[in-house]
């Protein structure tokens, strides 16, 4: 009974010790990532180039899921605040969900899950075909003209991203409860603009946005940049860049969320 006890113990201990390793290092790379960003700021095209793989090309996928959110969060909203005489609100529920909430969390995830895998998939791809090791053997670093450029873009391509879900989720709550349903559009949108607050709400869940893309890219070319150099090696470096990043938006989210109630 003790030694399983033990062997319980002990496996929890690892399991807590590996997690508190991995982070740090996760830290650490991105503190390197920042010290040899100057070249992605100055050869900004090389920025430019990252945005439009991260972000142009995730916009679909952002929109559409924006969209059939709003229309959602319209319905459901729509059959409970009729319940309570409140139908006429549903604008605002829609729009303080988004903005708060939905918007940030649920585009970081969709972020993640497209951009985020992409980018492990191509710096381990890098890794294992050598590229990175002709680079350093070329006197170039590998982290300032590889990994900067991808962080950098994905981080600016996050808020920008999320800023769209949210427009284009308040679109579909407005495609549901105004022209299916047939709440009044003046109450819909008067309503949505006296509740919703530029700096409380908007301006908190971007910056929300923008703290989970600097996790995202950070744990997306971390693990491209770890991965083992074979086929198998960046396939769980891109499982595990899933995972951990949205485990990391769930964890972030809940910390954020807690210090701005507070504030």
């Amino acid at each position: 009974m003790l030694n399983k006890l033990r062997r319980e113990l002990e496996s929890i201990g690892s399991l807590s010790l590996d997690l508190i390793s991995g982070i740090g290092a996760v830290f650490v790379f991105l503190l390197l990532t920042l010290r040899y960003s100057g070249t992605s700021f100055q050869r900004f095209s090389l920025t430019i180039r990252e945005i439009f793989y991260s972000g142009v090309l995730s916009l679909i996928i952002i929109l559409v899921s924006g969209l059939f959110v709003g229309m959602v969060l319209g319905l459901q909203g729509y059959e409970t605040l009729q319940t309570y005489g409140s139908s006429e609100s549903v604008g605002v529920l829609v729009a303080l969900s988004l903005t708060r909430e939905l918007g940030p969390v649920v585009s970081a995830l969709l972020f993640a899950s497209r951009a985020g895998s992409a980018i492990t998939a191509e710096i381990g791809l890098m890794k294992a075909t050598e590229q990175l090791s002709a680079m350093e053997m070329m006197a170039i670093n590998p982290i300032a003209r590889v990994v900067g450029p991808r962080f950098w873009g994905g981080v600016i391509s996050m808020p920008i991203l999320t800023a769209m879900f949210i427009g284009t989720g308040v679109l579909g709550g407005y495609i549901i409860a105004v022209l299916l349903i047939g709440v009044d559009s003046g109450a819909f949108w008067s309503q949505m603009n006296a509740a919703v607050d530029v700096s409380h709400d908007v301006l908190n869940g971007l910056l929300k946005s923008f703290v989970f893309g600097l996790a995202i890219c950070s744990i997306a070319t971390y693990q491209g940049y770890s991965a083992a150099p074979t086929a198998e090696g960046v396939s769980g470096a891109t499982t595990r860049t899933v995972v951990s990043s949205s485990l990391a938006i769930l964890a972030l989210d809940l910390v954020l969320t807690a210090f701005m109630l507070k504030g």
